[in-house]
């Protein structure tokens, strides 16, 4: 009963095996787009860069990643904003 409570309110945890799954797909989804890890880094370096010169930005949130849909790559950000310059920095 917790279980489905905790998965209702979006508080459930991940196993570990689930986790090894995702980062599996990542590293997949990567390497069919050709895209290093390190090229990956230098990706999100360089997006982030830019998006700090108009926001102010919760940088451990930022997650840049690929995702694969049937056909093509899609590159998927979540990037927390604190606020929003008024003129660029």
């Amino acid at each position: 009963m917790f279980d489905v409570l905790m998965k209702i309110f979006g508080k459930s945890e991940k196993k570990s095996g689930e986790i090894a799954k995702e980062r599996l797909k990542l590293v997949l989804i990567q390497d069919r787009a050709s895209v290093s890890p390190e090229v990956m880094d230098k990706l999100k370096n360089e997006i982030l860069n830019v998006i700090l010169k108009y926001m102010d930005v919760n940088k451990s949130g930022v997650e840049i990643t690929l995702a694969n849909d049937s056909d093509s790559v899609a590159l998927v950000a979540n990037i927390p904003v604190e606020s929003v310059h008024h003129s660029p920095k």
